[in-house]
């Protein structure tokens, strides 16, 4: 799926993206596959399971920037 953060709390991890199809979805940090400075106003592709975003991919920057830390973890 595909949608744009919409909040986030760095203290507590937390976050929430609003998908292409208007629902809206807590996340948690930990489901972030590659980083931003700033995660609020970034369009993101997730899988979602169970109701919950999971393999979040922020899709700026090029693609090594988008995909290339992936392999890391």
């Amino acid at each position: 799926m595909h949608g744009k953060i919409t909040k986030f709390r760095s203290d507590m991890g937390v976050g929430v993206i609003e998908a292409d199809n208007g629902c809206k979805y807590r996340f948690s940090h930990t489901q972030v596959r590659n980083g931003a400075p700033e995660l609020i106003g970034q369009t993101v592709d997730f899988l979602l399971v169970a109701s919950r975003p999971t393999d979040i991919i922020m899709m700026c920057g090029s693609p090594w920037t988008a995909f290339g830390g992936i392999g890391r973890r």
